[in-house]
């Protein structure tokens, strides 16, 4: 898959492709069904599949009062999701306050016309884009027969009844709702970073910990089930994540426990699959009630691992 930062250096042969725009975070199922549309259409004309998308994303710029934003795939993971469906190039646009001051008939006009001169545009149901959301599907539309180009606007994607999008998985993992948001993603919520040293009061009561630190979302407080990835390796394990209260800590952390391993990861880079939540986070009277609780999530959790729930996690 081509990556092209330069609208100015467009390939010739992406020429006529196939085009979707979008900041696309988190390429659940609506982002995934477009994406495998913009392919079978162009493989059908022998065209080019093309996706145009932003860097930083939009919110960070436009609205850096609102602090943290916590992206649902940050660059790298985006764009190889969108490689895993099959698309032949991505145009990173630079996000800029400069940017955002481009109207949407500029937009049309200079880059998805002149720059790409694309033969069929397809967009999400919700989609705006320009100086002050200017542009919507219409819009498009009425510029596609203007300047010969066709638009599509995809229908919405639904799960259980809610619709797949950024936001609502964003909302489901705050939640701590991990199934419905891997429901809507088509795959495991998944957190990637490095394992630190916390407090190490698990290895204290027999149950050794490893600290993740992460920028994307967090999922909400409690115990869930989770797949840990890490050097080609699967492991199954429970995260805590909370401040501890039955030692009284206040900072928050994210403290997995591997099954069934043996070995130092401190350093290490880890990917935790988040499967199902088990509980929420419980002060204990004491060390002894909280060893008692940790063996019931362990049993628990490799139920659920060893269930059919688990085979969707990559």
């Amino acid at each position: 898959m081509k990556i092209i930062r330069d609208v100015d250096n467009i390939p010739e042969d992406l020429a006529g492709a196939i085009v979707t725009i979008g900041n696309f975070d988190g390429v659940h199922l609506g982002h995934r069904e477009i994406f495998r549309k913009i392919v079978r259409e162009a493989e059908a004309a022998h065209k080019k599949s093309l996706v145009i998308t932003f860097d930083p994303h939009p919110q960070k710029v436009m609205h850096p009062e609102r602090r943290p934003f916590f992206l649902l795939t940050p660059l790298n993971e985006k764009l190889d999701l969108i490689r895993s469906c099959g698309v032949d190039a991505v145009v990173l646009l630079t996000f800029s306050t400069t940017f955002a001051k481009v109207t949407a008939e500029e937009f049309v006009e200079d880059i998805l016309w002149k720059k790409l001169r694309l033969s069929k545009l397809l967009v999400g149901y919700d989609y705006v884009f320009g100086k002050g959301k200017g542009g919507n599907a219409e819009f498009l539309k009425a510029s596609g027969r203007r300047l010969g180009f066709q638009v599509e606007e995809i229908g919405v994607v639904k799960t259980d009844g809610v619709i797949a999008s950024s936001t609502n998985i964003r909302l489901a993992i705050l939640d701590g709702n991990v199934r419905l948001a891997s429901e809507m993603l088509g795959r495991p919520y998944s957190v990637s970073g490095i394992v630190v040293k916390g407090y190490r009061r698990g290895t204290d009561i027999g149950y050794p910990t490893a600290n993740i630190k992460s920028e994307k979302v967090i999922p909400a407080t409690g115990v869930y089930a989770i797949i840990a990835k890490f050097e080609g390796a699967r492991h199954q394990g429970v995260i805590n994540i909370g401040n501890n209260p039955t030692f009284g800590n206040e900072e928050i952390s994210a403290e997995v426990h591997l099954l069934d391993f043996e070995g130092d990861i401190y350093g290490k880079d880890i990917t935790i699959l988040f499967i199902e939540r088990l509980r929420d986070e419980i002060k204990f009277k004491d060390a002894a009630e909280l060893v008692q609780q940790i063996k019931k999530d362990i049993e628990q959790a490799r139920k659920i691992l060893s269930s059919p729930l688990a085979d969707i996690a990559p």
